[in-house]
């Protein structure tokens, strides 16, 4: 390694270089290129991916809705078009009998006149368990969120979004301890949540504990729909056919009616769009390599054709002693250095592209790229596959250099 250290080795890389810079610079292109489309294209992936990410951060995303419709086949005495309704005894027979299962959530909702002093408006009431933080993390602002005590003591508390708050607070008005009127029934304001950039479901805007939707609104057992998350690693797909199966069952329903339950698989969907980015990714590796490959076997052909010029160069380097180790050693070291610099510059100008792109596509709440970056180590597996390559395409021009005797290197014109 001492000859990378020595001033004559880079002044001969300098001075093969030098003599034909725009040939120099147009070899270096097809790297250089590979590189940025690498660096830019995994950049952008990573930010969708974390845009993802960020709009679906408070959810079990292995989760599946289910809720009762009306039934398509007559089945033991009941005839066709029967409505199915869900109760809290299916939820609890579902979640103690179906593998795989991790949380099942009851959940409630109606409408409700909500008004405050003069101020007033008609929004979703949803009657929810505490559990529901737990697979749908609400980003609290200001307070709590619905507890077990709110529960058991069937409290007249309420938990609102930020958009509920600007509509009927005043600008900066304290919130916690006040009272708000849902149907004319007094409600204490006990926490403020941030209004998410997706919402799984009917809108979330209020939040009041499920004992106390069900004396409201003369719900009884009876529940909307059901949020049924499941273990890290089980299947969600599974868990939502052994779920259906079991509450057409519990309902008597035909096993082949697939109308009395409607359902939305989160899970699934979001396999497809983790899929999609996985293999996005895949492609990104694929092409930029597949370029890399093509830019550093053009710069083995230029290279050829510098060492066909310098074939009398080196005829007399050989004559005056220089071992054909020597030379093999000149000709890589000058392969990987145009390799390396090419790639240096390319990475440098992918940075700068995700730079642009995050600060003109990365901002907001609705960004389509957030973060778009690529790992340090990533940039050091490129910079090694270069090094690599660089030095493997220069081992063609480097034993053609020394295939030719010096007495017939000398003899060239």
């Amino acid at each position: 390694m001492k000859f990378l250290f020595e001033r004559d080795t880079w002044q001969e890389v300098y001075d093969s270089l030098s003599k034909n810079v725009l040939r120099t610079a147009l070899t270096m292109v097809g790297v250089w290129w590979g590189i940025l489309l690498l660096i830019g294209l995994l950049g952008s992936a990573k930010g969708i991916e974390n845009s993802f990410n960020r709009l679906f951060g408070s959810f079990a995303t292995n989760s599946v809705f289910v809720w009762g419709q009306s039934t398509s086949k007559p089945f033991k005495g009941f005839q066709e078009g029967k409505q199915v309704v869900l109760t809290l005894s299916d939820a609890k027979k579902v979640e103690e009998n179906v593998d795989g299962i991790e949380f099942v959530v009851p959940r409630n909702q109606n409408q409700g006149v909500v008004t405050r002093n003069f101020l007033s408006g008609n929004f979703g009431v949803n009657g929810d368990y505490p559990l529901l933080d737990r697979v749908q993390k609400k980003k609290m602002i200001h307070g709590r969120f619905i507890n077990q005590s709110d529960i058991d003591d069937n409290k007249k508390v309420v938990v609102i979004s930020e958009e509920i708050y600007k509509q009927l607070f005043e600008k900066d008005a304290e919130m916690i301890g006040e009272y708000i009127q849902i149907n004319s029934i007094n409600f204490k304001v006990i926490g403020m949540f941030e209004n998410g950039n997706v919402n799984m479901g009917p809108s979330s805007d209020i939040h009041i504990p499920f004992t106390t939707f069900q004396q409201i609104y003369n719900q009884g057992n009876d529940i909307g729909w059901v949020m049924i998350t499941g273990k890290p690693d089980a299947d969600i797909t599974q868990i939502e056919a052994d779920a259906k199966l079991m509450l057409k069952n519990l309902h008597r329903i035909h096993p082949e009616d697939d109308r009395a339950f409607g359902s939305f698989n989160l899970g699934k969907e979001f396999a497809k769009i983790t899929g999609f980015l996985t293999g996005m990714q895949f492609l990104t590796w694929f092409v930029g390599i597949a370029t890399l490959i093509a830019g550093v076997f053009a710069i083995g052909n230029i290279l050829l054709i510098t060492v066909k010029e310098r074939t009398k160069e080196i005829g007399v380097r050989r004559a005056l002693g220089a071992t054909p180790f020597e030379i093999k050693r000149q000709i890589i070291v000058e392969a990987v250095f145009i390799t390396l610099t090419a790639g240096l510059l390319g990475i440098i100008s992918g940075g700068w592209i995700l730079i642009l792109i995050d600060t003109f596509l990365g901002q907001g709440d609705e960004a389509i790229f957030v973060n778009a970056s690529v790992p340090i180590a990533v940039v050091f597996i490129a910079l090694l596959i270069l090094v690599v390559l660089g030095t493997l395409i220069g081992l063609i021009p480097a034993f053609k250099a020394t295939s030719v005797k010096p007495i017939d290197a000398l003899r060239e014109e």
